[in-house]
């Protein structure tokens, strides 16, 4: 069987500000004390240490890896533990000194001895943690896992990073290479939504299907309102001035509205010329990237630092594009971006620790171009065109946020990547694809070429580019 990824898997909901850093080692801390119950060793636990490696370490600090394991040690769950408690629950172990492990059993944990970053990189991937489980009779219990993009984590025994063993299933339309997936649209007479659509029936019922897509897109709306309706300083240090606040303000007027459902539609009544409609695309990704920064709930797609081109760019189709636009258009949307993230993440990397920022930008504006071009009306070859070429044009794009948080270029890019995806559809349109001279899989080679030959420096270390021309002192 191939490997199946479910839309579900590409789209998930968790806390910023970092899929890699933050989701995956919170999952990761999940799964530890999933092990330490089915061994019945999280009873006899007396201490536990975790060690951060590579870029885990390098950038961990700001991406609030630290926060993220001790909050997963906790027993909490990112996708639904209410925003405004993690800072009290942080301060609760900082302050006491002890952990509730799996929030069942106190334990000692002073976090700046207990949580160590190493800034060797382990072999297997460049993000590695180890959890250690000290025992009452003063054996230990060590595992290590990978968090490898997108909130995805793995097992070091999975030897080779490209097999395919994580995830088995029997899709009826199992997909890896774009090609594959273009034959069941010409063969079955469907667009690429409904060839996922059938795949995802095979693991879930219809109903759950629309339930969980449409609080996937509700999650995505809320996080759009509060960044545009939240104002002042991003922490950690660098002093970032939120801006969707004002841009906001300047774009929306006097306008009167109580809920997201109603700002959007308030925002269909806006003036609609280019200026503006730029305007509100980079409002929409500017906003979630901030609430993302400042560990707000937002969805990752495929990634957190990249969350905000696929709602930008869903946002714009339901404001500008089509105002008659509504859950049908909104699943469709969604299961087409889905399917080309997963593409790209069984043929490269979705990691910007492996593959530099066209791992995630790049890969949300290829995800968010494919699914623009097939609402306008693309054909499934036009649709995959869009994706390559929104990819094409972020290939060779480094990760080098300044002081290792998501803020800066991190938070602008998705602007950029939102903005590229709606050229991307729109040049797809306009052309015949027999004409087109490179396809989707060619470039998905491209980008995992280009990732393994890019200097580790450009490979969210900080180590490089703007990290180490701009400084911390400088902001």
């Amino acid at each position: 069987m191939e490997e199946c990824i479910s839309v579900f898997d590409m789209l998930k909901i968790g806390v910023g500000p970092s899929s890699s850093h933050t989701l995956g080692p919170w999952r990761a801390a999940e799964r530890f004390l999933k092990e330490l119950t089915d061994l019945q060793l999280l009873q006899k636990t007396t201490r536990v240490k975790v060690d951060l490696y590579g870029s885990l370490s390098l950038t961990g600090t700001g991406h609030a890896t630290d926060l993220a394991v001790m909050l997963g040690l906790s027993g909490q769950d990112p996708e639904y533990i209410p925003i405004q408690d993690i800072s009290g629950i942080i301060k609760t172990i900082e302050d006491k000194k002890e952990i509730k492990l799996d929030n069942q059993i106190v334990i000692p944990f002073y976090f700046l001895q207990d949580i160590v970053f190493n800034k060797k990189f382990l072999p297997f991937h460049a993000n590695g943690l180890t959890f250690i489980a000290f025992l009452e009779d003063d054996s230990k219990y060590t595992s290590t896992f990978y968090s490898i993009g997108g909130g995805f984590v793995v097992k070091e025994e999975r030897v080779n990073a490209k097999k395919k063993i994580a995830i088995k299933c029997a899709f009826p339309f199992p997909i890896t290479l774009a090609e594959e997936l273009l034959q069941y649209c010409i063969s079955k007479n469907k667009k690429i939504s409904e060839i996922v659509y059938e795949n995802e029936k095979s693991m879930r019922s219809e109903t759950e299907i629309h339930t969980e897509l449409m609080r996937i897109w509700n999650t995505m709306l809320e996080c759009m309102h509060i960044g545009c309706h939240s104002e002042g300083i991003l922490p950690g240090g660098l002093n970032v001035r939120r801006r969707a606040f004002d841009m906001h303000q300047n774009l929306i007027g006097l306008a009167n509205y109580s809920n997201p459902q109603e700002w959007l539609e308030c925002i269909r009544k806006t003036e609609v010329k280019f200026r503006q409609i730029l305007k509100w695309v980079s409002c929409f990704a500017l906003a979630v990237n901030e609430v993302n920064a400042s560990l707000g709930r937002v969805v990752t797609a495929p990634t957190n630092g990249s969350a905000g081109v696929i709602p930008a760019v869903l946002m714009y189709y339901l404001c500008i594009e089509n105002h008659q636009a509504g859950e049908k258009e909104i699943k469709q949307f969604l299961m087409v971006a889905g399917e080309i993230g997963s593409i790209f993440k069984k043929g490269a990397t979705i990691s910007a620790a492996m593959g530099g920022c066209q791992a995630e930008i790049g890969v949300s504006s290829s995800m968010a171009a494919a699914a623009l071009c097939e609402l306008m009306g693309g054909t499934p070859e036009q649709v995959l065109m869009a994706a390559e070429i929104a990819m094409e044009h972020h290939l060779g794009l480094t990760c080098d946020p300044i002081g290792g948080l998501v803020q800066i270029p991190c938070i602008e890019r998705n602007t950029m990547g939102a903005i590229k995806a709606i050229n991307a559809a729109e040049l797809a349109l306009e052309t015949d694809p027999k004409n087109a001279k490179v396809p989707l899989d060619k470039v998905v080679n491209t980008m995992w070429q280009t990732a393994k030959d890019m200097n580790n420096k450009y490979k969210e270390t900080s180590e490089g580019g703007l990290a180490v021309a701009v400084n911390m002192a400088d902001c």
